[in-house]
């Protein structure tokens, strides 16, 4: 567009502006013209200094007046928009422009999946808005090369997008992660752009084969098309444009490296290798000679390059382990392979069919994010991305599809809330998803592929634990399934890990495996919980456990203490905490008569020690639970424990605080000396360093930090 013709919208913006508040001063409309000359640099009029030649104004007249029409380049220049990218955007193109990497052509992946899913929304939307479609009710993807501009273009003619889509999808990045990702790779792992596919930018893989990418659009439904174009240089530009029908057209001018794109068999074998799963053709006209000398001629015809059937409905006998991994990629914009897959179908009195994927990372927002990863279908049509009715929430990290045969195609959300084929849909999707899980945790150790896209890791394999893979990243989401997903309880049970004291590495145990090695005289499975692997080793709840003999699951995640609530027991056998109520540990007669005489002789010290205390514990005891430290705090049995409380706080709630019991260690030689302190003054504080030492070797800081800090510092100054 023009220099003139920005010139002339900003003078038009400037004179409306001008005579509106010149009007309200009551000045006349002459001097609105003086002004506006002088004001927009012009030189003309007699109220100028310099004026040197008229100022042609008529066409900016016609603006201030109701029954005039604007002029039509004026309006064509006020739809012209420059944009600059957001910051994270800049990040991305940066890292794709200036990265090098093996495996480019998945740029034609990630545009043809864009093209799918366009055509897949259309699809949906005319099932309610049959006037969409109009006279093209055929929905394909094309592939137009042009080697003579050096351009390829990806069309669809599927739902299309508005200018402000474009400038929302183009120019921005959802809150997909990638500005957490930006901030956290290293130096040498910006290197490697594959990272970028796992934060769902695929569309700017584009500007790995193209130094400028055009994409002109025109929304189902609309009149209007506009174009989005880049060089991916920090900003975009907006501007109105003309397009035959709706839909979007991707045209990629390619670098002098990439040209390779504009000939039909790199163009074939690319198609092939990742979308051949894609469910609408995908369309390229070629060439073909046929004849010799003479009669020697050129023919163009349109071909599919696709099968265009969904792999979920094929056999799994027809279908590769790459088939597999391709389809994943193309589905969840993950550039890792899958941890695992299970491919099923059911018959009977619901149909269904799907292909669910357990991802080898999570995500940044796998904690916090709600939605689900799995695809519906119904009778191969595309129903919902977001499938959370079908699928729970504990199970977001799954990826994958699900098709049934038996929701009605115009299903909505309200609809599946209440559907008993959703129920049954859901109930699958959680016994397959656990089977699998099953089958990954019987498996064991295993060798694959090392580094398979890697040349050095060409013929070299690696033992791995899947299962052990899959808990390091997802374990979490087994915890919150045994929390909420009661029919599943039982299995979900089984699949839980967990560090213990029997082992010193950092392999993990089931629940199983803990009660095959449980002494012939234990009778409950004891855990202790805490902030961190190494607190919870060090808990001085668990000096006698570890003592007698019992192994003890160290639980260091904040739900771990509800999950254990939650099931209660495994096997017959109790879960039982080592900071709550009595450990009743096996002891023979001569210990009993031992602990007795020494709460008749420490009686008189628990008292005082309860009335120098009494604001803060419940009851003074003699402990059976502690060997080497002095005292510790514990909770009542089936109260909520003190790390439950701190979570619950931590997290907004207001909860009641609890006094708990404070245990001594009668032989502890802290313990006897208290008992000897006749001064109250001395026995207070001392009794109050226990206490908040109490506090100190479970994770809490003791509520008045200053008065700790001096009474311990007489007692080290020998007040």
């Amino acid at each position: 567009m023009s220099s003139r013709l920005h010139g002339r919208h900003r003078l038009s913006i400037r004179f409306n502006f001008k005579r509106a508040r010149m009007a309200d001063e009551g000045l006349g409309f002459t001097k609105n013209l003086a002004a506006l000359g002088c004001a927009t640099g012009g030189r003309s009029h007699q109220f100028c200094r310099r004026g040197r030649r008229p100022l042609n104004l008529a066409p900016h007249v016609a603006i201030l007046l109701p029954q005039k029409v604007p002029h039509p380049e004026i309006l064509m220049s006020s739809t012209a928009e420059k944009h600059t990218f957001q910051a994270e955007v800049n990040e991305v193109l940066s890292l794709v422009v200036n990265s090098l990497y093996s495996h480019r052509e998945v740029f034609m992946r990630e545009l043809i999946s864009n093209s799918a899913d366009a055509l897949d929304q259309l699809n949906f939307r005319a099932l309610t808005e049959h006037e969409l479609l109009g006279d093209d009710k055929e929905l394909r993807v094309e592939l137009i090369r042009d080697e003579a501009a050096g351009t390829l273009t990806i069309r669809d003619n599927g739902v299309g997008m508005t200018r402000d889509e474009l400038i929302d999808n183009l120019g921005t990045i959802a809150r997909s992660g990638s500005k957490k990702l930006m901030q956290s790779l290293s130096a040498e792992q910006k290197k490697d752009v594959s990272l970028i596919g796992q934060f769902g930018v695929g569309f700017y893989s584009a500007f790995l084969v193209a130094d400028s990418v055009s994409v002109t659009s025109r929304k189902a439904g609309s009149d209007e098309s506009w174009t989005w174009e880049s060089e991916a240089k920090g900003e975009f530009e907006v501007r109105p444009a003309e397009r035959e029908g709706r839909g979007t057209d991707i045209t990629l001018t390619l670098k002098e490296d990439a040209k390779e794109y504009l000939q039909e068999w790199p163009v074939r074998d690319v198609v092939r290798k990742y979308s051949d799963y894609v469910r609408w053709p995908i369309q390229m006209e070629i060439e073909r000679t046929t004849g010799t000398g003479d009669d020697q001629k050129t023919e163009k015809e349109s071909v599919t390059l696709n099968q265009a059937r969904a792999l979920w409905t094929r056999s799994k006998s027809d279908i590769a382990d790459s088939d597999y991994t391709e389809f994943y990629k193309s589905l969840s914009h993950d550039w890792q392979p899958p941890l695992a897959w299970t491919h099923f179908k059911v018959e009977g009195t619901h149909e269904l069919s799907g292909l669910l994927y357990i991802p080898e990372k999570a995500p940044f927002d796998v904690v916090d994010r709600k939605q689900s990863g799995v695809k519906l279908f119904v009778k191969r049509i595309f129903i919902m991305d977001d499938a959370q009715e079908i699928v729970p929430e504990w199970l977001r990290f799954m990826r994958g599809v699900v098709d049934s045969e038996d929701l009605p195609l115009n299903v909505s959300r309200e609809i599946l809330q209440k559907d008993a084929t959703t129920r049954f849909i859901k109930k699958q999707v959680v016994s397959k998803s656990l089977t699998l899980l099953e089958e990954l945790a019987a498996e064991g150790e295993t060798e694959r592929p090392k580094n398979a896209d890697a040349a050095e890791g060409e013929g070299k394999t690696e033992k791995v634990n899947r299962f052990n893979t899959f808990y390091a990243e997802f374990g979490r989401n087994l915890k919150e399934g045994v929390y909420h997903e009661h029919d599943a309880r039982e299995r979900l049970s089984s699949l839980l890990r967990f560090h213990t004291t029997n082992v010193d590495d950092d392999s993990m145990t089931s629940f199983a495996d803990y009660v095959s090695r449980m002494g012939e005289d234990q009778e409950s499975i004891y855990y202790v919980a805490a902030d961190s692997l190494a607190s919870a080793k060090s808990s001085p709840h668990i000096e006698a456990l570890k003592t007698h003999g019992s192994e003890v699951l160290l639980m260091t995640e904040a739900i771990d203490e509800w999950v254990v609530d939650a099931l209660r027991e495994f096997d017959g056998k109790k879960f039982v905490s080592a900071a709550k109520g009595a450990l009743d540990l096996p002891e023979s007669d001569e210990d009993k008569k031992k602990k007795e005489e020494q709460e008749k002789e420490l009686a008189p010290v628990l008292e005082r020690v309860q009335k120098a205390l009494d604001d803060h514990v419940k009851t003074v005891r003699v402990t059976d639970r502690l060997t080497e430290s002095p005292a510790c705090l514990v909770s009542d049995e089936g109260s909520m424990s003190a790390r439950q409380e701190k979570v619950l706080r931590e997290a907004g709630h207001d909860v009641p605080k609890q006094k708990r019991i404070l245990e001594l260690n009668a032989n502890h030689s802290v313990v006897q000396k208290l008992q000897a302190l006749s001064d109250e003054s001395r026995f207070a504080d001392w009794s109050a360093l226990l206490y908040d030492q109490a506090l100190l070797a479970e994770g809490t800081l003791p509520s008045d930090p200053v008065a700790f800090n001096r009474r311990l510092t007489d007692l080290m100054a020998g007040n």
